[in-house]
């Protein structure tokens, strides 16, 4: 059964860092591209990053400068450090797993609350 499992949300000032974590198992992790996605209040979920299991990134422009993922194969997690928050990136943090050889085959974590004040 695969389980994906975020935390390290929470409160932070505008201007402050957070770092968020998703750790997975029942899967062979190092075969998956993992990706943040995150849903504001009212809004839709949006893709903030992704990484490949080559360590490619990619990352949404509004966070592009600001955000850094990465993953630890020996962990079976990835991580989103979060700098220069501003209110705006207040939302439901979530992380994806899928195959790049099977797009309609993915799995979510529940989600992490992040709240930027200002």
């Amino acid at each position: 059964q695969v389980q994906l499992v975020e935390s390290g949300g929470g409160l932070a000032q505008s201007g402050g860092s957070l770092r968020l974590s998703c750790t997975a198992s029942g899967m062979t992790f190092s075969a998956y591209i993992m990706s943040w996605y995150r849903q504001g209040p009212g809004k839709q979920r949006d893709l903030v990053a992704s990484i490949s299991n080559a360590g490619n990134t990619n990352y949404a422009d509004s966070v592009r400068g600001r955000f850094t993922i990465s993953r630890d194969n020996t962990k079976n997690t990835i991580y989103l450090q979060m700098n220069s928050l501003k209110p705006e990136d207040t939302a439901v943090y979530s992380c994806k797993a899928h195959l790049q050889t099977e797009p309609n085959i993915y799995f979510w974590g529940q989600g992490t609350q992040v709240t930027v004040s200002s």
